[in-house]
């Protein structure tokens, strides 16, 4: 069922149904964090791209964008200054 199918047979606007079961914020925060943090130890342990998609279940595009999004927040930098 759709957000909007949700909402004609409530009576109530799409974005409200939306509202009533999204993830709280803080936890898909923390979801991606670790997510990041895992891509980020399989690099390290000198895993390809591909290697890694496998290993995560998702696309070699996705494992990209974690990286980047690692390096980017600083994550990967974090984990050095911390070894």
């Amino acid at each position: 069922m759709t957000a909007r199918e949700g909402a004609q047979r409530l009576g109530v606007s799409p974005r409200t149904i939306q509202r009533l079961v999204a993830e709280p914020r803080a936890d898909f925060e923390a979801r991606a964090q670790e997510r990041r943090q895992r891509a980020v130890e399989l690099r390290e342990q000198g895993l390809k791209y591909r290697e890694i998609a496998e290993e995560m279940g998702c696309s070699v595009g996705t494992v990209g964008t974690l990286l980047h999004h690692a390096r980017k927040s600083g994550t990967s930098d974090q984990r050095q200054a911390s070894a």
